[in-house]
């Protein structure tokens, strides 16, 4: 099924004021949370960026999961929004005789992007630099369609030496990365998924105001959603039938690409937010993708509505019959260390979250 624009911004071939304005708003807190690391099981980093980019009548609570939740509003119906914190990377599932370390993906990646890059071990009281060992350089071995398992190598000639650094296994692994602006309103870096959830929900509180709010809407930032969706089935547990709907602010995986066929998931960067209508875990109901269509429209909002593969987080909240109405933002390169977006539809993403908390 071939994605459809609903809107488009149409913008001239030069961004107005008030545009660069908004996108310089949407770097300001996009970057920072970029730059934070948090591997599923070690959000902490990232979740103290989102608590520090809130306005100061914010009064957030962390429950027992390590999810971030923030209610305003009062009175029912319940509305729910959940971005997740985490991002793709390792946990060390060994150390070996020589030193080296033995590493298990957290999440959906491609490990062959990893080999021969630098690394880096969070330890939760330090970040210990390493290189993700290239695969052996013989002729079988390069040939070979699957790559052979990754290990990390510290530098250190023995497991002690590598115990002494205080890395244990069940310590997460990365490669550093950092938020990079490309051409016109392009940018790049790893870890978009989800960062720019989070910073769009964050957009959007920003300019909320509370005693305006005709009912309960809660702000989640959810912990290990890669390895899972395990923060948000605590979340949904304890919510239970409360809510009326849920709207899961993540990834909509893009065919924009110019390597991929568009014949789906084609959904341009630079068109807009994405409700998101199916996916691998969830279906939305058409009145309700009609009905976010038509407060787009109303608020001037560029909207596009597509199918994709991946979950959300939302789908957990369908044992309690609670329906799921994801928005996203196109994305390419997903699950890469060179995701790249256009960062007007963060902008747009944002606004999109704001209208749902005040209108629908």
């Amino acid at each position: 099924m071939r994605t459809w624009l609903v809107l488009m911004a149409g913008l001239p071939g030069m961004l107005r004021a008030q545009e660069v304005l908004r996108v310089t708003e949407v770097e300001r807190v996009l970057a920072p949370l970029v730059e934070s690391y948090g591997v599923s099981g070690m959000e902490e980093p990232v979740r103290a960026t989102v608590q520090r980019m809130l306005p100061r009548w914010a009064r957030t609570e962390t429950d027992s999961a390590g999810n971030l939740w923030l209610t305003l509003g009062k009175g029912e119906p319940t509305v729910v929004f959940v971005a997740h914190l985490d991002e793709i990377g390792f946990h060390i599932t060994g150390i070996r005789e020589d030193g080296t370390l033995d590493v298990l993906p957290a999440g959906g990646l491609f490990p062959s992007l990893w080999e021969g890059q630098p690394a880096l071990v969070h330890t939760g009281k330090a970040i210990i630099p390493g290189v993700f060992m290239p695969r052996d350089s013989s002729a079988d071995t390069v040939l070979k369609r699957t790559p052979p398992d990754l290990r990390v190598d510290l530098g250190t000639p023995s497991r002690n030496e590598t115990a002494a650094l205080g890395i244990r296994v069940g310590h997460t692994l990365t490669m550093p990365k950092r938020y990079v602006r490309l051409a016109g309103t392009r940018a790049t870096g790893r870890s978009f998924d989800d960062r720019v959830g989070s910073a769009a929900q964050v957009l959007a509180v920003r300019r909320l105001d509370p005693a305006r709010l005709r009912h309960t809407v809660i702000f989640l930032w959810s912990v290990r959603e890669e390895i899972g969706l395990e923060g948000a089935q605590v979340a949904a547990n304890a919510l239970g039938l409360r809510p009326v709907r849920v709207h899961a602010i993540d990834t909509f995986v893009s065919a924009d690409s110019p390597l991929e066929s568009q014949n789906f998931a084609l959904a341009p960067l630079g068109g807009g937010a994405v409700a998101r209508a199916l996916d691998n875990s969830s279906v939305t109901p058409p009145a309700r993708v009609d009905s976010l269509v038509t407060l787009a429209r109303s608020r001037g909002i560029p909207l596009q509505v597509g199918t994709t593969n991946g979950g959300n987080d939302g789908s957990v909240f369908a044992a309690y019959g609670v329906p799921d109405v994801p928005i996203g933002w196109p994305l390419r390169y997903s699950h890469s260390p060179a995701e790249t977006i256009d960062l007007r539809d963060v902008a747009s993403l944002a606004d999109m979250i704001q209208a749902v908390a005040e209108q629908w």
